[in-house]
This record gives structure tokens, C-alpha cells and sequence, in this order.
């Protein structure tokens, strides 16, 4: 598990926080939105976050940026259906798996392997959630069927993929420059959660 103060998981909240305010692009989309960050941000909690208080709490700020969006932004409802709950489970999904890959955590190839082998096993669990969920009981389609949701799943997971894969790139990327710009005793592992003092 990584070694973050207080302070830093405060820090890094707010980041996230701010992000998400910033990229739930569906609701203000242009060409110049950036892609919704909401995925990596769950998982990113799962990683640095261990309050688990901030979960619930980022679930309702996202509710309530689709409530002022709908309410007074003149963005379309036809996504908010009985399906669109499910995408609690899936935002819980990211953060377990956030989670999940924090215990292994590593500065290495392995440690690589397995942080991507993770974010791709939760980024299907929440697909699966979130488009087969809307498929399946929005109510939106006549007669959904396995045969009619594979297409769907071939259109809209790349581009969730790829969105997940830029947000966690830019994250992994900053977190090592912080770390080894950081690092007090020349060990890069020591802000990365995996040294321990002798």
C-alpha cells in the first residue's frame, strides 16, 4: 500500500475532485471538452485515497454535475434511465480495483504489468455495467439481446479504454516525476509506498 500522508491524499482528492469537474465532457461536450475523467478518477481514489468516505461523496458530486447539466444546461436525459444506477457499482468496481492494485504497488516492470492487467480487468467490469446495463434495462431498446449488445460493446469500449489509458498515463507519469523529484534518500521507492526505514 502506498505511504501517503494525510496531506497528500487531501491534496490528491481535491485534484481528482477538480478534474472530475472539469471533464464530465457528456454534459458540456465541444470540440474543445476534454474526454470524462470519472473512470480513472475512481480508480485513481483506489490507488492514493483510504478515506473511504471519499467515494460515496465523489458518487453524489457526479450525480449532482448530471442533475445541474440536465436541470439547467439543456443536456439531453435519455442516458438517465433505471440503468443509470448501475453506475454506482461500476465506479465501486474502479475503486476496488484502484485498490486492489495499491497493495501490489512497484516500481517495476512487473509492477507495470500488473497495474495495466488490473485497469483493463475493472475498465471491462465497468463497461459491462455501464453499456450493458443501459442496454439491457433502460428500456431504450425493444428487445435486447446478447447478439445486439456485442456491436455496442465493439463501439464504446475502445474509446472508454483509450480515455482510461490517457487519464491513468498522465498519472503514472506525474507520480513518478513527483517521486523521484521527491525522494530524500536517493531511493525512488521511498515516496512510492514501498521502502520501509530500517
Amino acid at each position: 500500500m502506498l505511504n501517503l500522508t494525510a496531506r497528500q491524499q487531501i491534496a490528491i482528492s481535491l485534484v481528482l475532485i477538480l478534474l472530475m469537474l472539469l471533464t464530465r465532457s457528456h454534459h458540456w461536450a465541444s470540440i474543445h471538452s476534454l474526454p470524462d475523467a470519472s473512470w480513472a478518477i475512481f480508480f485513481l481514489l483506489g490507488v492514493y485515497v483510504r478515506a473511504l468516505w471519499v467515494v460515496p461523496a465523489l458518487i453524489a458530486a457526479s450525480v449532482a454535475i448530471d442533475y445541474v447539466a440536465i436541470t439547467w444546461g439543456g443536456v439531453s436525459d435519455f442516458c438517465v434511465s433505471p440503468a443509470y444506477w448501475l453506475l454506482i457499482p461500476a465506479y465501486l468496481a474502479l475503486f476496488a480495483g484502484g485498490r486492489f492494485y495499491a497493495r501490489g504497488h512497484g516500481l517495476s516492470l512487473l509492477g507495470l504489468f500488473r497495474l495495466i492487467g488490473v485497469a483493463l480487468a475493472v475498465v471491462v467490469i465497468a463497461e459491462l455495467l455501464t453499456s450493458g446495463g443501459f442496454y439491457f434495462f433502460s428500456g431504450r431498446f425493444a428487445e435486447p439481446t446478447l447478439a445486439g449488445f456485442i456491436p455496442r460493446f465493439e463501439q464504446y469500449f475502445p474509446r472508454m479504454l483509450g480515455t482510461f489509458a490517457l487519464y491513468l498515463g498522465v498519472a503514472a507519469a506525474v507520480h513518478v516525476a513527483l517521486a523521484a523529484a521527491f525522494r530524500r534518500d536517493g531511493d525512488p521507492r521511498t515516496l512510492m509506498g514501498t521502502h520501509r526505514e530500517r
